[in-house]
């Protein structure tokens, strides 16, 4: 069961491998989805945390990091993860909140913490919304992501960054990408 994928999981399953019965399970989660957040939240199942890399270039910066989700979310290990606890969240309120503190608050950090060392480097513009815009970067990967949308590709990350980063960037000028 433990490398069998999402998919495969069941709360029979899941009681058979506790050795409790289903019910005991029911008690405390209402679905495999909620017990995978659990199970993920006590680090009992590895989660890919990506690092913004800096580079010195805000905008190359930008796009590993975009890249590197994407592949992450369309990898098949992944992708039913995610999707399970999103479903979770959606699920239970206290759920939800549990999840965006583990996951999406930390991403949606990090986004801002790079932009803000993009306006010290003079790359990003003083004032711009950088909560805002993390709050894009990240929303538009799970969009696709839990819309099962077959875009989700190296090319969509682009296609943000493009249209992201004029609003962002001091002195935008596309690159060659």
């Amino acid at each position: 069961m433990r490398n069998a994928g999402y998919s495969q999981l069941s709360m029979d399953g899941i009681a058979a491998h506790a050795g409790v019965g289903k019910q005991t399970l029911y008690r405390w989660w209402p679905s495999k989805a909620s017990v995978t957040a659990e199970a993920v939240v006590a680090g009992l199942i590895a989660a890919g945390r990506e690092i913004i890399p800096d580079t010195g270039d805000i905008s190359t910066d930008l796009r590993t990091w975009l890249h590197t989700c994407v592949a992450l979310f369309v990898s098949p290990e992944h992708a039913p993860l995610i999707r399970a606890l999103t479903a979770a969240a959606a699920d239970d309120r206290g759920e939800a909140q549990r999840l965006y503190q583990h996951f999406t608050e930390p991403h949606q950090a990090a986004v801002v913490a790079r932009l803000r060392l993009g306006i010290n480097a003079g790359q990003v513009r003083p004032g711009a919304d950088l909560a805002a815009a993390a709050d894009a970067f990240v929303g538009a990967l799970l969009l696709q992501l839990l819309t099962a949308n077959e875009s989700v590709s190296a090319e969509r990350a682009d296609g943000l960054l493009r249209l992201m980063l004029p609003g962002l960037l001091t002195d935008w000028a596309p690159h060659a990408q």
